[in-house]
């Protein structure tokens, strides 16, 4: 059980919710400090102007909304900005959204009633997934679309994901006996003002990534092993002297894989004695994609680590506007709604894992290329040349996929466009950052899954199994279960998925 409450809420419970499938539950400290948030807002909204409460939004605030109508116009704001388009989230990324909403209220600065965080985390609990459109938000005032979707579901409108189903709100809350939400004071704006969908994205994809980094290093480790390379560019003797963590720990990783490995040469025995060679069939230095990885992969290290800590930070944070503060009997008007934090996080992300998958697309290439690696069948083809393919056609899926990469990642962060009548006149485009970024990450995963099938091929061409580390050994035999050596062309795009699911699957378990 995963408790929300006075504690900073980290990474690992939120894996623990998303992935291993543990439920959340609400301190009660907590709880009591939410109700009196409420009870708060309640008394001094009355007789007051306040932003979301008695007056219009945007740039409609100059308006003042009279008594009556407060609650309705709660509820016209729910119903008029749940107008997204594009692609419904996945379930996970969904979830994510809903634990990152959750949080905040949870921080007890947005004024809602005690109900609002009970439905979220019933909902989470249940596994009850809005349907939340991909295209929508500008992350200025939040995410507030994409949340706007999320408050439908909260007032029992709209539809959810429900055990693989698309389902009427109102269909499965009577069938699990959930209460829609009601509104009190603020609960519409409370609940689609803030930055809880480009947190959410932005949680999963840290996830992911940190999981791809761990592959990555272990098929950088492979690739050295078939080839035998030298040993030196990993030591940690010449790590050290360049004085980044990412670096020191990516190679300290590789050094860690490859400990026991028979194929990783050694140089003194080889090139630190008298030699009457004038040329030498060796090569002295492999090419950089095999040589240069802890400085490739260093700064992509770095990069999630500092990603993770923005990205955690704004999960325990209070998002939305204004700001209800109890303690100190005061409501204060600002932006903390604004997604930068989360956008140009995820802008660095998506340009890490991009220049991740083209290190992919480069090992995978030498070792495709006969007249590079010198060693391997051109296109790692085990069967006949000529007559058989082996992994030419794959290959083209590669270097196809790292292009969009590529591509994707332009930056949304400087990519601002005003909007609402220019109240909105510098925006972050946050959510968009995030949902490229889980793009850019499933495209590397792809890539990596292309870049494993061709490596085990290499192990077995050359039948050096069992002179493989024993780390290296156990991913041959494992994905070896799911794709046998083959020989004979036939249909490859099937094994790609298993295989890419079962990197998605496992955690490398790198200890970093």
């Amino acid at each position: 059980m995963v408790v929300l409450g006075s504690k900073v809420l980290s990474l690992d419970e939120v894996y623990r919710v998303l992935f291993d499938g543990e439920e959340l539950s609400l301190e009660e400290a907590a709880l009591q400090q939410v109700s009196e948030n409420y009870e708060f807002l309640k008394t001094f909204a009355a007789k007051k102007l306040i932003y979301g409460i008695n007056t219009g939004f945007g740039p409609m605030a100059q308006y003042r909304i009279s008594e009556s109508d407060t609650h309705q116009l709660q509820y016209n704001l729910i119903r008029s900005h749940s107008s997204g388009a594009g692609k419904f989230m996945s379930p996970l990324l969904t979830k994510g959204l809903m634990i990152a909403r959750l949080s905040s209220f949870m921080q007890a600065h947005s004024g809602v009633h005690p109900e609002v965080v009970n439905l979220l985390k019933d909902l989470i609990n249940k596994d009850v997934y809005p349907c939340v459109c991909e295209h929508g938000g500008v992350g200025a005032s939040g995410d507030l679309v994409q949340l706007a979707h999320l408050a439908l579901v909260l007032i029992g409108e709209g539809e959810v994901v429900y055990e693989d189903k698309i389902r009427p709100t109102a269909e499965v809350f009577l069938q699990l006996g959930l209460k829609p939400m009601g509104v009190h004071v603020r609960e519409g704006l409370a609940v689609i003002n803030g930055t809880s969908a480009m947190t959410g994205v932005a949680l999963v994809n840290i996830i992911e990534a940190k999981k791809l980094l761990g592959w990555s290093c272990i098929l950088s480790s492979m690739i050295n092993e078939v080839v035998e390379a030298f040993d030196d560019h990993l030591s940690k003797e010449l790590n050290a002297v360049k004085r980044h963590e990412g670096q020191n720990k990516v190679a300290a990783a590789m050094r860690n894989i490859l400990k026991d490995s028979k194929m990783i040469r050694h140089r003194p025995d080889h090139f630190y004695k008298e030699l009457e060679e004038e040329i030498f069939k060796d090569k002295v230095q492999e090419y950089y994609s095999l040589r240069c990885v802890p400085q490739v992969l260093g700064p992509i290290y770095d990069t999630l680590v500092h990603a993770e800590q923005i990205v955690v930070q704004e999960l325990n944070s209070v998002s939305d506007n204004p700001v209800v503060d109890h303690h100190q009997e005061n409501v204060f008007h600002g932006g903390n709604f604004h997604g930068d934090y989360i956008s140009l996080e995820m802008d660095k992300v998506k340009i890490a894992i991009t220049k991740l998958s083209m290190l992919s697309e480069r090992q995978l290439n030498y070792l495709m290329n006969d007249k590079l690696n010198h060693k391997f069948p051109p296109f790692m083809n085990l069967g006949k040349l000529g007559l058989n393919f082996g992994m030419q056609g794959i290959q083209f899926t590669a270097t196809s996929t790292v292009a969009e990469n590529q591509t994707l990642s332009f930056p949304m962060y400087i990519h601002s466009i005003p909007n609402n009548n220019d109240n909105q006149d510098i925006v972050s485009m946050g959510c968009n950052a995030a949902l490229m970024t889980n793009r850019v990450i499933e495209n590397a995963y792809e890539v990596l899954a292309i870049q494993v099938m061709t490596m085990l091929q290499a192990v077995d061409y050359l039948n050096c199994h069992e002179r493989l580390s024993s780390f290296s050994h156990r991913i041959y035999s494992e994905v070896r279960a799911i794709f046998p050596k083959f020989i004979e062309d036939s249909p490859k795009y099937k094994d790609a998925k298993k295989i890419k699911e079962y990197l998605l699957q496992h955690d490398p378990a790198i200890v970093w």
